[in-house]
């Protein structure tokens, strides 16, 4: 039976389709490898945010043709629809396909010569996450949005991804109790710009609402969502999400910067003192959330004093991890022609950022040791177990009677500054 992997760089999105993907290969009789180095088809799904993700890309690629000559690399994503001749120079690339192609990229791997498997085509909307995902099975992710009609000075996504699509609410609530029948008991709700979901349907809706309609289909599952926008987590949606049970206690929100100038040359209009707002508003009313943030550093222009503002705003805030990027200049974005920080300085500014977020986090979890937790099973050996709180602590156990997926309760007996050991207590 011909094998495949997958390989996903970047975003929850990317998760979605290409579990989706290994839905599908199962579906149609190829079966996933878990270790790349021996499979026939290996699909990369990149990620372009930064030169650093597609040196990552670039260096997977290299390695897969090294060590797997045999295999056919198929690349899509957003390094392959910004630099798809530069991708398809590479050793053992077989094809590179945009992001147009991937409802159709099962039918196209099937046609480049793995034989013995049907080429019918079946479902091509990446919702689903497939159980023959076992490194992932636990979770599921579902995309119900891509694409961004923002256009921040730095960001090369809407130009690889195209406006802001949504999926209509009655296909996401089908797949939501489709998931939770399967047996998944977290469902991780993704998008490229998520807190737009909806604004592009006729008639209008939104992400509150969808939250509302899926809610009853979940069943006994949970919901978690990926990242969040500032700018549209108002009162009501605020109130809604950390008063619902059904959502887990973790936000994620697209900060970037604290500097009221840094963000306005960035092209995102909003002020520190707003985010302080909103970020006091998560706090309060979702007081034992875990509260995380993307931010940037070196952004062209920022100065010393730009820097302290964010680190000082960092430092105060609710906030109890965030992660830390260096700016990157994507080719055909504004800020690309700009003069840059020199590397150095933007270097020690992520690891001061970096340390901060470290000991946040830290904070954070010795504040629930001795505590019981809600939790998912996501890893299981002979070892032990690991688990995922509802609000996003990593727990390592010694012994667990549950299977992966399953909900269970963890006692947090020990936290270290990188590790939180616990037993099952029910």
């Amino acid at each position: 039976m011909p094998s495949f992997a997958v390989r996903n760089f970047g975003c929850r999105v990317n998760q979605a389709e290409a579990f989706a993907w290994a839905d599908e290969f199962r579906d149609r009789g190829l079966r996933l490898d878990e270790e790349w180095g021996r499979s026939d088809v290996v699909v990369v799904n990149s990620c372009t945010l930064t030169g650093r993700a597609d040196r990552d890309v670039r260096k997977f690629i290299r390695a897969v043709a090294r060590e797997n000559p045999a295999a056919r690399i198929v690349v899509t994503g957003c390094y392959a629809e910004r630099a798809p001749a530069e991708i398809a120079a590479m050793p053992g690339v077989v094809a590179v396909l945009p992001q147009s192609a991937k409802p159709g990229l099962v039918d196209t791997v099937l046609t480049m010569g793995v034989t013995g498997v049907p080429t019918e085509k079946g479902d091509m909307y990446p919702v689903r996450v497939p159980d023959s995902a076992n490194h992932l099975r636990a979770r599921a992710y579902l995309k119900v949005q891509d694409g961004c009609d923002d256009r921040c000075a730095y960001c090369v996504i809407p130009s690889v991804r195209g406006r802001s699509r949504s999926v209509p609410p009655a296909d996401v609530i089908a797949s939501v109790r489709d998931l939770a029948g399967r047996g998944f008991r977290e469902i991780v709700v993704a998008g490229i710009h998520l807190s737009a979901y909806g604004e592009d349907l006729e008639p209008r809706f939104s992400l509150l609402r969808l939250l509302d309609e899926i809610g009853p289909a979940a069943g006994a599952a949970r919901l978690r969502l990926s990242s969040l926008d500032p700018r549209n987590t108002d009162d009501a949606f605020v109130t809604h999400v950390a008063g619902n049970d059904r959502i887990y206690p973790h936000v994620h929100l697209s900060l970037q910067h604290a500097s009221g100038r840094v963000l306005r040359s960035m092209g995102r209009a909003f002020e520190a003192g707003s985010y302080e707002r909103t970020l006091d508003r998560w706090s309060r009313l979702a007081p034992e959330a875990a509260l995380g943030a993307d931010i940037m550093v070196g952004f062209p222009g920022e100065t010393e004093a730009d820097f302290e503002d964010l680190r000082d705003f960092l430092d105060r805030s609710p906030l109890t991890y965030f992660h830390v990027f260096a700016y990157s200049p994507r080719q055909g974005t504004p800020a690309a022609a700009r003069p840059r920080v020199p590397d150095g300085v933007v270097t020690e500014r992520a690891k001061t950022l970096r340390r901060l977020s470290a000991m946040k986090d830290f904070r954070f979890r010795r504040r629930f040791q001795g505590r019981e937790l809600e939790a998912v099973v996501i890893d299981k050996s002979e070892r032990g177990a690991v688990v995922l709180t509802g609000n996003f602590i990593k727990v390592t156990v010694p012994a667990c009677p549950a299977t992966e997926r399953e909900i269970v309760r963890v006692a947090l007996r020990r936290v270290l500054p990188r590790r939180t050991e616990g037993e099952i207590v029910a």
